[in-house]
């Protein structure tokens, strides 16, 4: 058996299913998907509909993308329920009614600092995959229920799966952040500085290692830092995959926690 863990999936489906094929992923493996499998890329419908129905071998972990996905449908729930509107939740016409009452609203309004399906992602999914609100509450539910970070003894390494940053107290990691799932899906450079595990391995996402002002550039390629007063190593492995377009080195990774060895699509 084999752990397996993706990150920053971001809506490539395609590339999703080469990298389970490259790995020979199969039923006695393990697979740890460290969020953000949605927003940017062209097929998050795709994704969520695998989500739905992933297999029981596979470990969902939430990211900012999904927070904010879910919070954008509470939105939705709570204006419809807010001003009475009658909306039959099993319609796409009346779906797509009520989200361009929302996005008329923010702009309407100019709520600075608010921002309502900032990538677009729900508004592509009703108007192309005509989904309802059905579809989005069955979605939430899902992400409402996926814990910010997996842990597991593999060998003789502790190992933790998380988005962005893992820390164990709130009291580690500053004033920034005023709780810690902020940590586990927001930190950035924070993540090396302040978090980690004593004696184990830490994989997150979060920051693509082909932003050349970031902490983790690494050209395209999984990061490794080793704090060594915690005896910790931290890899990030979002590898920018959906922005392959624009950037050559983009990729999508993959690593396995029992050898480390490390995967590219």
């Amino acid at each position: 058996m084999s752990h397996y863990v993706i990150s920053d999936i971001h809506g490539c489906y395609k590339e999703f299913l080469f990298m389970l094929d490259k790995i020979g992923f199969s039923d006695s493996d393990c697979l740890i998907i460290a969020g953000d499998f949605i927003d940017r890329g062209k097929q998050s419908y795709e994704m969520l509909r695998w989500i739905e129905n992933c297999p029981k071998n596979v470990r969902l972990i939430r990211g900012n993308h999904e927070e904010e996905f879910a919070v954008y449908i509470l939105l939705m729930f709570q204006l419809n329920k807010k001003e009475q509107l009658e909306t039959d939740f099993s319609s796409y016409k009346d779906t797509a009614a009520l989200y361009k009452t929302i996005k008329y609203g923010f702009r309407y309004y100019r709520m600075k600092g608010f921002y309502f399906d900032l990538y677009g992602t729900i508004g592509k999914l009703i108007s192309v995959n005509h989904v309802t609100l059905e579809d989005l509450f069955r979605w939430l539910q899902i992400i409402c229920g996926l814990p910010y970070y997996y842990e597991e003894k593999i060998g003789e390494k502790n190992c933790v799966v998380v988005h962005a940053g893992y820390a164990e107290r709130l009291e580690d990691i500053g004033t920034k952040f005023s709780e810690l799932k902020e940590f586990y899906i927001y930190a950035r450079e924070e993540s090396c500085q302040l978090g980690g595990k004593k004696h184990g391995i830490v994989v997150a996402g979060h920051t693509p290692t082909i932003l050349r002002e970031s902490f983790a550039y690494n050209k395209g390629n999984v990061f490794r830092y080793y704090d060594q007063e915690k005896d910790c190593i931290f890899y990030d492995i979002d590898c920018g995959c959906v922005f392959r377009r624009q950037e050559a080195d983009a990729k999508l990774a993959c690593i396995r926690l029992e050898d480390e060895k490390v995967f590219y699509v």
